[in-house]
């Protein structure tokens, strides 16, 4: 992914007002985010413990969702399975992250919903630069890093193809 502005970000929402985008927390530390390791951009807003963002470049375009999300505690013995990463992860280590559609469809509340590793450090997990928290794991697997990160970029396209439909 390429590195952003936070100009670039607050322009990228397609599912909130300019007004939201505007208000919104934008990353403090962008200049040092790994930009080589990154499918996505992806962070919750500090004031708000219900709500995440997370902005993806496709196709030379960049597509930014706001998130919201349960905050709610589960049990630390069950484990949850993130969509995008395949990772695992304890109690409350992955969400269902829910994002309004965007145009009409999300102003008639028309939503959809994805179960999503809570830090959102998705592309970190599968390249191995981070390691799950307490009891969580990444599954041994036959697919390259290549392959698997093409497949967690799949899943995520998929999930912003929801947004316009």
């Amino acid at each position: 992914m390429r590195s952003l502005t936070e100009r670039d970000i607050r322009t990228s929402f397609v599912n909130c007002s300019k007004g939201e985008a505007g208000r919104l927390t934008v990353p403090r530390d962008l200049a040092d985010s790994p930009w080589d390791d990154l499918d996505f951009l992806g962070w919750r807003e500090p004031g708000a413990p219900d709500r995440s963002y997370l902005v993806a470049e496709r196709e030379d375009r960049l597509i930014g969702v706001a998130l919201r999300y349960p905050g709610r505690q589960r049990s630390y013995l069950h484990r949850n399975l993130c969509s995008l990463c395949l990772t695992t992860h304890p109690g409350n280590g992955v969400s269902l992250m829910t994002a309004r559609k965007a145009g009409a469809a999300g102003r008639q509340g028309n939503s959809a919903g994805l179960y999503i590793c809570t830090d959102l450090a998705c592309s970190l997990y599968v390249r191995g630069k981070r390691v799950p928290e307490a009891a969580g794991a990444r599954m041994e697997e036959s697919l390259s890093v290549e392959e698997q990160i093409a497949r967690t970029r799949s899943h995520l396209f998929a999930f912003l193809d929801k947004l316009f439909v």
